[in-house]
Protein backbone atom coordinates (compact mmCIF):
# COMPACT_ATOMS: atom_id res chain seq x y z
CA UNK A 1 0.00 0.00 0.00
CA UNK A 2 1.60 3.55 -0.96
CA UNK A 3 2.06 6.44 0.65
CA UNK A 4 -2.06 7.86 0.65
CA UNK A 5 -3.39 4.63 1.01
CA UNK A 6 -7.34 4.14 1.51
CA UNK A 7 -9.58 2.01 3.23
CA UNK A 8 -13.13 2.59 3.64
CA UNK A 9 -16.22 1.85 6.53
CA UNK A 10 -18.18 4.25 8.71
CA UNK A 11 -17.47 4.29 12.02
CA UNK A 12 -20.56 4.83 14.61
CA UNK A 13 -19.82 5.78 18.11
CA UNK A 14 -19.79 3.19 20.45
CA UNK A 15 -22.85 1.62 21.67
CA UNK A 16 -23.72 2.27 25.02
CA UNK A 17 -22.57 -0.47 27.70
CA UNK A 18 -19.38 -1.52 29.12
CA UNK A 19 -15.93 0.17 28.74
CA UNK A 20 -17.01 2.28 25.70
CA UNK A 21 -19.38 4.21 28.02
CA UNK A 22 -16.82 4.85 30.49
CA UNK A 23 -15.10 7.42 28.40
CA UNK A 24 -17.65 9.63 27.71
CA UNK A 25 -19.03 9.33 31.31
CA UNK A 26 -15.74 9.34 33.04
CA UNK A 27 -13.09 10.71 30.52
CA UNK A 28 -10.87 7.55 30.50
CA UNK A 29 -11.35 3.64 30.33
CA UNK A 30 -9.04 0.57 30.52
CA UNK A 31 -9.74 -1.10 27.06
CA UNK A 32 -8.48 -4.58 25.79
CA UNK A 33 -9.78 -6.39 22.66
CA UNK A 34 -12.67 -7.50 24.03
CA UNK A 35 -14.21 -3.52 24.37
CA UNK A 36 -12.33 -2.94 21.48
CA UNK A 37 -14.48 -5.68 19.37
CA UNK A 38 -11.15 -7.27 17.96
CA UNK A 39 -11.26 -10.73 17.20
CA UNK A 40 -7.30 -11.64 18.21
CA UNK A 41 -7.40 -15.30 17.10
CA UNK A 42 -8.30 -14.00 13.06
CA UNK A 43 -5.99 -11.08 13.16
CA UNK A 44 -3.17 -13.38 14.82
CA UNK A 45 -1.14 -12.74 11.96
CA UNK A 46 -1.39 -9.19 11.90
CA UNK A 47 -0.51 -9.03 15.06
CA UNK A 48 2.72 -10.82 14.38
CA UNK A 49 3.44 -8.43 11.99
CA UNK A 50 2.46 -5.04 13.44
CA UNK A 51 4.66 -6.68 16.32
CA UNK A 52 7.46 -7.13 13.84
CA UNK A 53 7.43 -3.45 12.56
CA UNK A 54 8.83 -2.22 16.43
CA UNK A 55 11.96 -4.18 16.24
CA UNK A 56 13.82 -2.03 13.64
CA UNK A 57 12.31 1.30 14.85
CA UNK A 58 14.70 4.61 14.41
CA UNK A 59 15.41 6.46 17.60
CA UNK A 60 13.77 9.27 18.70
CA UNK A 61 15.87 11.79 17.00
CA UNK A 62 15.48 14.64 19.22
CA UNK A 63 16.33 12.79 22.58
CA UNK A 64 18.95 9.73 21.41
CA UNK A 65 20.03 8.77 24.54
CA UNK A 66 16.51 7.92 26.46
CA UNK A 67 16.28 4.32 24.65
CA UNK A 68 12.72 5.93 23.03
CA UNK A 69 12.51 4.68 19.65
CA UNK A 70 9.54 5.74 17.69
CA UNK A 71 7.64 6.24 14.24
CA UNK A 72 4.60 8.53 13.46
CA UNK A 73 2.34 9.47 10.81
CA UNK A 74 -1.10 11.26 10.02
CA UNK A 75 -4.39 10.21 8.25
CA UNK A 76 -7.63 11.65 7.66
CA UNK A 77 -10.86 10.45 8.48
CA UNK A 78 -13.85 11.11 6.82
CA UNK A 79 -16.95 10.51 8.86
CA UNK A 80 -19.36 10.86 6.44
CA UNK A 81 -18.00 8.29 3.92
CA UNK A 82 -15.84 6.24 6.17
CA UNK A 83 -12.51 6.68 4.18
CA UNK A 84 -8.78 6.85 5.93
CA UNK A 85 -6.57 8.08 4.06
CA UNK A 86 -2.50 8.47 5.42
CA UNK A 87 -1.17 12.20 4.37
CA UNK A 88 2.59 11.36 2.76
CA UNK A 89 4.93 12.48 4.84
CA UNK A 90 7.88 14.73 3.62
CA UNK A 91 11.18 13.97 1.96
CA UNK A 92 14.49 13.22 4.79
CA UNK A 93 17.68 12.15 4.09
CA UNK A 94 18.28 10.41 7.05
CA UNK A 95 14.46 8.47 7.42
CA UNK A 96 13.22 8.88 3.84
CA UNK A 97 9.71 10.53 4.91
CA UNK A 98 9.33 12.05 8.25
CA UNK A 99 5.75 13.61 9.59
CA UNK A 100 5.79 17.00 11.67
CA UNK A 101 4.18 16.10 15.40
CA UNK A 102 3.18 19.38 17.35
CA UNK A 103 1.95 19.41 20.84
CA UNK A 104 2.28 23.39 21.55
CA UNK A 105 2.92 24.02 25.20
CA UNK A 106 1.27 20.89 26.09
CA UNK A 107 4.90 19.18 26.39
CA UNK A 108 6.86 20.95 29.05
CA UNK A 109 10.16 18.91 27.09
CA UNK A 110 9.20 20.32 23.66
CA UNK A 111 7.18 23.73 23.94
CA UNK A 112 6.24 25.32 20.95
CA UNK A 113 8.78 22.83 18.96
CA UNK A 114 7.33 21.30 15.54
CA UNK A 115 9.15 17.71 15.63
CA UNK A 116 9.82 15.44 12.68
CA UNK A 117 9.59 11.73 12.88
CA UNK A 118 10.13 9.08 10.95
CA UNK A 119 7.08 7.73 9.55
CA UNK A 120 4.75 4.43 9.84
CA UNK A 121 5.78 2.38 6.96
CA UNK A 122 3.67 2.77 3.73
CA UNK A 123 3.44 -1.49 3.82
CA UNK A 124 2.51 -1.40 7.61
CA UNK A 125 -0.71 1.06 6.87
CA UNK A 126 -2.75 -1.91 5.17
CA UNK A 127 -2.15 -4.02 8.20
CA UNK A 128 -5.87 -5.08 8.87
CA UNK A 129 -5.43 -5.10 12.67
CA UNK A 130 -3.99 -1.32 12.68
CA UNK A 131 -7.03 -0.56 10.75
CA UNK A 132 -9.56 -2.46 12.95
CA UNK A 133 -7.50 -0.65 16.04
CA UNK A 134 -7.76 2.82 14.49
CA UNK A 135 -11.46 2.63 13.87
CA UNK A 136 -12.64 1.02 16.94
CA UNK A 137 -11.05 4.34 18.57
CA UNK A 138 -12.65 6.37 16.56
CA UNK A 139 -15.91 4.16 17.81
CA UNK A 140 -15.04 5.38 21.46
CA UNK A 141 -14.98 9.01 20.35
CA UNK A 142 -17.36 9.24 17.52
CA UNK A 143 -20.20 10.09 20.14
CA UNK A 144 -18.60 13.93 20.41
CA UNK A 145 -20.59 16.04 17.71
CA UNK A 146 -17.24 17.63 17.05
CA UNK A 147 -15.91 14.95 15.38
CA UNK A 148 -19.12 14.10 13.05
CA UNK A 149 -19.19 17.63 11.43
CA UNK A 150 -15.53 17.28 10.31
CA UNK A 151 -12.72 15.77 9.01
CA UNK A 152 -10.99 13.54 11.47
CA UNK A 153 -6.96 13.39 12.11
CA UNK A 154 -5.89 10.38 13.24
CA UNK A 155 -2.20 10.72 14.52
CA UNK A 156 -0.41 7.05 14.38
CA UNK A 157 2.15 6.81 16.84
CA UNK A 158 4.39 3.84 17.03
CA UNK A 159 6.63 3.40 20.35
CA UNK A 160 9.21 1.77 22.28
CA UNK A 161 11.03 1.80 25.48
CA UNK A 162 13.76 -0.46 25.64
CA UNK A 163 16.74 -1.07 27.56
CA UNK A 164 19.92 -3.50 27.41
CA UNK A 165 21.53 -3.53 30.66
CA UNK A 166 20.62 -2.45 34.32
CA UNK A 167 22.41 0.84 33.91
CA UNK A 168 19.33 2.09 31.49
CA UNK A 169 16.33 3.84 31.75
CA UNK A 170 13.73 4.25 28.83
CA UNK A 171 11.64 6.98 29.31
CA UNK A 172 8.75 8.64 27.75
CA UNK A 173 8.08 12.29 26.62
CA UNK A 174 7.27 14.08 29.05
CA UNK A 175 8.17 12.44 32.11
CA UNK A 176 5.12 13.35 33.73
CA UNK A 177 1.56 13.78 33.73
CA UNK A 178 0.33 15.65 30.86
CA UNK A 179 -2.18 16.49 28.12
CA UNK A 180 -1.98 15.84 24.64
CA UNK A 181 -3.08 19.62 24.30
CA UNK A 182 -5.13 21.17 21.00
CA UNK A 183 -9.16 20.89 21.14
CA UNK A 184 -11.15 19.80 23.52
CA UNK A 185 -12.43 16.82 21.43
CA UNK A 186 -9.35 15.16 21.52
CA UNK A 187 -8.72 11.54 22.59
CA UNK A 188 -5.47 9.59 23.23
CA UNK A 189 -5.95 5.28 22.84
CA UNK A 190 -3.13 3.86 24.16
CA UNK A 191 -2.93 -0.40 23.11
CA UNK A 192 0.03 -2.37 24.04
CA UNK A 193 1.56 -4.48 21.34
CA UNK A 194 3.87 -6.70 23.55
CA UNK A 195 6.06 -6.09 26.79
CA UNK A 196 9.11 -8.33 27.19
CA UNK A 197 11.48 -8.43 30.59
CA UNK A 198 11.10 -4.75 31.66
CA UNK A 199 10.11 -3.38 35.10
CA UNK A 200 8.19 -0.58 35.28
CA UNK A 201 6.08 1.53 33.08
CA UNK A 202 3.13 2.17 35.14
CA UNK A 203 0.01 4.27 33.30
CA UNK A 204 -1.37 6.81 35.57
CA UNK A 205 -4.33 8.71 34.64
CA UNK A 206 -5.21 11.71 37.68
CA UNK A 207 -7.06 15.19 37.48
CA UNK A 208 -6.37 17.29 34.32
CA UNK A 209 -4.99 19.67 37.21
CA UNK A 210 -2.40 17.08 37.45
CA UNK A 211 -0.81 18.03 34.49
CA UNK A 212 2.91 18.68 34.83
CA UNK A 213 3.18 16.83 37.87
CA UNK A 214 4.56 13.38 38.98
CA UNK A 215 2.15 10.47 40.46
CA UNK A 216 3.46 9.72 43.69
CA UNK A 217 3.34 13.85 44.58
CA UNK A 218 -0.21 14.32 43.94
CA UNK A 219 -3.01 13.50 47.03
CA UNK A 220 -4.98 10.28 46.07
CA UNK A 221 -7.95 11.76 45.15
CA UNK A 222 -6.50 13.44 42.63
CA UNK A 223 -5.14 10.02 41.33
CA UNK A 224 -8.31 8.05 38.87
CA UNK A 225 -6.09 5.09 38.38
CA UNK A 226 -3.11 3.30 38.09
CA UNK A 227 -2.40 0.23 36.51
CA UNK A 228 0.12 -1.64 34.12
CA UNK A 229 -0.13 -2.82 30.67
CA UNK A 230 0.60 -6.58 30.42
CA UNK A 231 -0.78 -8.26 27.55
CA UNK A 232 -1.25 -7.77 23.97
CA UNK A 233 -4.12 -5.33 22.94
CA UNK A 234 -4.49 -4.33 26.63
CA UNK A 235 -4.99 -0.19 26.76
CA UNK A 236 -6.79 2.47 27.73
CA UNK A 237 -8.39 5.81 26.26
CA UNK A 238 -9.14 9.16 27.24
CA UNK A 239 -10.93 12.28 26.90
CA UNK A 240 -7.89 14.11 26.57
CA UNK A 241 -9.13 17.76 28.02
CA UNK A 242 -10.87 15.73 31.57
CA UNK A 243 -7.82 14.10 32.35
CA UNK A 244 -4.28 13.57 32.39
CA UNK A 245 -2.28 10.93 31.63
CA UNK A 246 1.81 9.55 32.20
CA UNK A 247 3.64 6.55 31.56
CA UNK A 248 6.84 5.32 33.99
CA UNK A 249 9.90 5.19 32.84
CA UNK A 250 11.07 1.00 31.86
CA UNK A 251 14.24 -0.83 32.86
CA UNK A 252 15.45 -4.44 32.31
CA UNK A 253 13.83 -7.07 33.89
CA UNK A 254 15.15 -10.25 35.63
CA UNK A 255 15.07 -12.49 32.60
CA UNK A 256 17.78 -11.83 30.05
CA UNK A 257 19.78 -9.35 28.54
CA UNK A 258 17.38 -6.81 26.59
CA UNK A 259 13.63 -5.88 27.83
CA UNK A 260 11.24 -3.53 25.96
CA UNK A 261 7.40 -1.98 26.10
CA UNK A 262 5.57 -1.23 22.51
CA UNK A 263 3.26 1.06 22.66
CA UNK A 264 0.80 2.04 20.21
CA UNK A 265 -0.76 5.17 20.75
CA UNK A 266 -3.80 6.45 17.95
CA UNK A 267 -4.56 10.48 18.41
CA UNK A 268 -8.07 11.37 17.36
CA UNK A 269 -8.79 15.28 16.89
CA UNK A 270 -11.35 16.91 14.19
CA UNK A 271 -8.97 18.92 11.75
CA UNK A 272 -9.39 22.65 11.95
CA UNK A 273 -10.68 25.18 9.36
CA UNK A 274 -7.75 27.22 7.63
CA UNK A 275 -9.82 29.30 6.03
Amino acid sequence: MDETATTSGRVDGAQPGGQATRVRRDGYARLGAADLGIDTYALADELAELAAAYRDLPRDPYARATNRFRRYSHAVYLPWTGELSYIPGAPDEEFGTVTEYWQDEHNPEYPRVLRRLPDVPPALRGNRLLDALIRADLGHAMWLEDLRRAPVYVGVHLISLAARDREQVAISSPNCLHQDGGSPATFTFAHLVGRRNVEGGENVIATPESAGRQPDALAPEAVHARFVLTEPLDGYGVHDCRVSHYVGPVRLGAGGDEGRRDILIIGVAPYTPGL
